[in-house]
């Protein structure tokens, strides 16, 4: 295993910054073209979504309806959420998880609904908020717009599956999710992997539009090594899924090294699998930085 991973090193030049070489799991062969813009629209796979290429997360270690951002307080993390939005942010990843809803809707007082994107996620596992219960999608998904103070949801995730059966395990919470949808107050489902296993079976479930799936070329917080993972986030894109890359960053992990954070965009960005980063950003002085960061990788474009 070791000799793979200094393998897969290698030809990805990406521990050194490197121009990527182009392992088979990669791709076709590629031809520079303009850089990325950090604000961009970009779709969100086959959903009718188009997120700004950067979005703002706001569950850093997140548990029990807390995390690095609401822990700044909260004027300190509405004038995160607004200058984000300002500078072209225009994507907010929240989850009951993070206790983030109650801070977007005064943070963006004054700005039209459909001019920001609201991704929100279901908590189902035992443990992690304060309730004991956990009553139907249904029942959640009302709550989230009593508390986001709105008559939609742009993205709902069923948060951190691992098992590989989790489409059998979560199939009611699936089906009354889809009749939401249909009644107009989601307008994309998907979720939040943990787990090679689960994110291959995302790959393959039809009632999944969109992924989010932990990458970066070091394999930290991941659900396994580039890889194993890359390949199967080309299958999810491939098929017309939605993929939002996290740990960007590995956690934070790669907050105070340059060199690396600068290699985990480029690396994220150029896949031509990933459509945006989730980064969890705590001041906006990081939100700037991760800007400059994706402005300096240029796009590829199949030759």
């Amino acid at each position: 295993m070791k000799i793979q991973r200094r393998k897969f090193l290698a030809q990805s030049a990406l521990g050194l910054g490197g121009v990527l070489l182009g392992p088979p799991w990669l791709g076709r062969a590629e031809t520079t073209a303009k850089s990325f813009d950090p604000f961009a629209r970009v779709p969100l796979g086959k959903t009718k979504l188009n997120f700004s290429r950067v979005v703002l997360g706001t569950g850093a270690h997140g548990w029990e309806r807390a995390s690095n951002q609401t822990r700044l307080g909260k004027d300190k993390f509405e004038a995160l959420i607004r200058d984000s939005f300002d500078r072209g942010v225009k994507a907010f990843d929240l989850a009951d998880l993070y206790g983030t809803h109650p801070y977007v809707i005064p943070a963006l007082k004054g700005i039209a609904r459909d001019r920001f994107q609201v991704i929100t996620k279901i908590w189902w596992n035992k443990g992690g908020i304060p309730e004991p219960e956990r009553p139907d999608a249904d029942v959640c998904v009302e709550r989230f717009l009593r508390e986001l103070k709105t008559d939609y949801l742009d993205l709902v995730l069923l948060h951190c599956v691992t098992s590989a059966k989790w489409p059998e395990e979560l199939r009611r919470q699936m089906d009354i999710l889809s009749k939401l949808k249909d009644q107009g107050k989601i307008r994309a489902l998907g979720v939040s992997c943990h787990s090679l296993a689960a994110l291959e079976a995302a790959a393959v479930e039809p009632w999944v539009e969109s992924v989010h799936t932990r990458i970066n070329p070091y394999g930290m917080s991941m659900d396994g090594p580039p890889e194993k993972v890359v390949p199967v986030l080309k299958k999810i894109h491939a098929a017309g899924k939605g993929v939002v890359g996290m740990k960007i960053m590995g956690e934070g992990r790669l907050r105070n090294d340059d060199e690396k954070r600068d290699a985990s965009v480029k690396f994220a960005l150029q896949l031509g699998c990933v459509d945006v980063l989730n980064v969890g950003c705590e001041s906006i002085a990081e939100v700037d930085d991760l800007a400059v960061r994706v402005r300096k990788v240029e796009q590829k474009l199949a030759a």
